[in-house]
């Protein structure tokens, strides 16, 4: 678990930096005497917020992954719970011991 923890720690770490790189860019852009804000807008979303989505979100897929089996085990786990609960009770109301006039 703590080299997943690692690993996910510095994939942020990455990321955030990242973003910094971009975000000077971006300030770059707009302050330059031929930049525009418009332009900055743009170098941010295409070189920060674009590639980083994609990167995150294909880094993330084996956690997914992860997460989903395991709701996947612990809700097989609840329904064969369930299952052996059910057939431990006696069938009352085959018996008639429900029956209410």
């Amino acid at each position: 678990m703590g080299i997943g923890l690692n690993q996910s720690i510095f994939m942020y770490l990455v990321v955030i930096a990242w973003l910094y790189v971009v975000l000077m860019m971006s300030v770059a852009e707009a302050t330059n005497s031929t930049g525009t804000v418009l332009g900055a807008l743009v170098t941010f979303i295409l070189y920060g917020m674009l590639p980083i989505s994609i990167v995150v979100y294909l880094m993330r897929a084996p956690a997914r992954n992860k997460a989903i089996k395991a709701r996947a085990a612990a809700e097989h786990a609840q329904n064969q719970a369930l299952a052996l609960k059910i057939q431990a009770e006696p069938n009352k109301s085959a018996q008639g011991a429900d029956y209410k006039k």
